[in-house]
């Protein structure tokens, strides 16, 4: 990866961020959108922000470069409720933030996309897609529909585009802040986990970076869990 073009949705923090760091570590020019740049991106003259909500805002190609290597989307939702207390609303936001989304900027970066020859796209779902937690029904299922999707377009744009997923468990990021606001909790959650901590926000960047660099050329349609064995370990 170096002196090439990616995209980064939701690359002002978190996951995000850590994502677009590397990225830039690797002499590469990043075009992140978010709804906010963050005081972290400011320095860097190798980035170039959009103020957008995918929930919301329209994605044109005007936003993004002529070529692109490849595109990491980040954005999330974490509402925990139980099904009773879900309003549909809850679910149609949820989706639209993580499937609309994605569709929208994945159909608006496809022609730069194709030309690059040998582009890698990243999405993000959660362990909770197979493990059926209570109160996950919201982002289980529009989870399970990026799931879905990460394959079915990993099949469509072969040769030339790769798809694959990133399934994380419980991450230390802003957007799961009230989980670490205490030694207690925290130690309590690491508990959980065969390997007796939770996830950072180096664990998930680490493994978006491979998947979006030419190291991983031969892996495609793959959901993969980084999540502390919670997937597969009891």
């Amino acid at each position: 990866m170096n002196d090439l073009n990616y995209v980064v949705v939701g690359g002002s923090k978190g996951i995000g961020l850590g994502i677009v760091q590397r990225l830039l570590d690797s002499g590469n020019h990043v075009t992140v959108l978010s709804r906010a740049k963050g005081d972290a991106l400011d320095s860097h003259s190798d980035v170039t922000h959009h103020s957008v909500d995918v929930e919301t805002d329209e994605i044109t190609a005007a936003m993004l470069p002529d070529q692109i290597a490849g595109i990491a989307y980040c954005p999330g939702t974490l509402n925990l409720k139980s099904f009773r207390a879900t309003k549909p609303e809850t679910f149609r936001s949820d989706f639209e933030i993580n499937v609309v989304g994605c569709v929208k900027v994945i159909q608006a970066a496809l022609p730069a996309l194709k030309v690059s020859g040998h582009a890698s796209i990243v999405t993000f779902s959660t362990v909770a897609v197979t493990q059926g937690m209570m109160s996950h029904a919201s982002i289980a299922a529009s989870k399970g529909a990026i799931e879905g999707l990460s394959r079915s377009l990993a099949a469509e744009l072969a040769p030339k585009i790769r798809v694959n997923c990133i399934a994380p468990a419980l991450t230390d990021t802003p957007l799961a802040s009230r989980f670490f606001s205490s030694e207690e909790k925290v130690a309590a959650m690491a508990d959980k986990y065969a390997l007796k901590r939770t996830g950072t926000v180096d664990d998930i960047a680490d493994a978006a970076a491979f998947l979006l660099s030419q190291k991983s050329s031969w892996i495609t349609g793959q959901v993969i869990g980084v999540d502390g064995g919670m997937s597969s370990l009891r």
